[in-house]
């Protein structure tokens, strides 16, 4: 990739959060350095305990497109984006990128999200529309993510065939218009919550195919709490939904509006 492939787009940081990721930090930076040499690296660690951040240190000392936010401690992956996005927005960049630090989003795909942004405000990389994958999974989590993304379609009226994918490229505009204050999720949930925000307020949302490889290296941060806290939340804002629009509705009959 020459470093003038995506200069129509502006300035380009990958935020990438960490927490006992010492192994796979130094590995998926240089990734990300090779296949988009123009962006920028945006370490978040959460004070892990197993020196990550004094490794992001070193590769930032060697590498002026690498940065290094150290936050408190295990506050949760949209706390560790949400502060990405601050440090993103207050430092002009004009494109902003999430990706794990394990691997399982490749870098190299990362121009595929970057090209579909020139037609769109927020782009999903996804596993589960035509083209997309998963390798390394047992079926139970295929059909365990498959179903979360069918049940928040279903509940929040989405079209995100991957709601809970955390592959994403964002335009700066896009997240100053989507109230990261009110913002009410701190988990894996946070992903949901950003992709409806983007579709209630009518920016144009796409999605490409990725193949997501399942670590190698760490263990994963997924648990059973992390699950059910997503599940309580889509329910939640579904619910609340619906009953917003049965008040228009019924707002609009009274007034002599649109019938039912």
């Amino acid at each position: 990739m020459s470093e003038a492939t995506f200069a129509d787009l502006g300035r380009i940081v990958v935020i990438v959060p960490t927490y006992n990721e010492r192994e796979n930090l130094p590995l998926i930076t240089a990734r990300v350095r090779a296949a988009v040499p123009e962006a920028h690296v945006l370490v978040a660690d959460d004070n892990s305990p197993d020196g990550t951040g004094t490794i992001a240190d070193d590769l930032a000392a060697g590498d002026d497109h690498v940065h290094v936010m150290h936050r408190r401690g295990k506050e949760g992956l949209g706390a560790a984006y949400l502060a990405g996005f601050d440090w993103a927005l207050e430092n002009g960049f004009d494109v902003v990128v999430e990706m794990d630090a394990d691997g399982s989003h490749q870098p190299e795909q990362l121009p595929r999200l970057l090209d579909a942004l020139r037609d769109a405000d927020l782009v999903l990389g996804s596993r589960w529309v035509p083209g997309g994958s998963v390798v390394n999974w047992p079926k139970s989590r295929e059909v365990l993510s498959r179903g979360g993304s069918l049940y928040t379609r279903l509940m929040l009226g989405v079209p995100m065939r991957d709601a809970t994918g955390g592959y994403r490229a964002f335009r700066a505009d896009t997240l100053r218009k989507l109230d990261l204050v009110g913002v009410e999720s701190a988990g894996y949930c946070f992903q949901v919550e950003l992709g409806w925000r983007a579709v209630r307020a009518g920016m144009r949302v796409r999605e490409v195919p990725i193949e997501f490889v399942e670590r190698e290296l760490g263990d994963s941060k997924m648990n059973q709490r992390i699950v059910a806290e997503a599940l309580w939340r889509v329910t939640l804002w579904g619910a609340q939904d619906k009953a917003r629009r049965a008040r228009r509705l019924l707002a609009g009959k009274r007034s002599g509006g649109a019938g039912w």
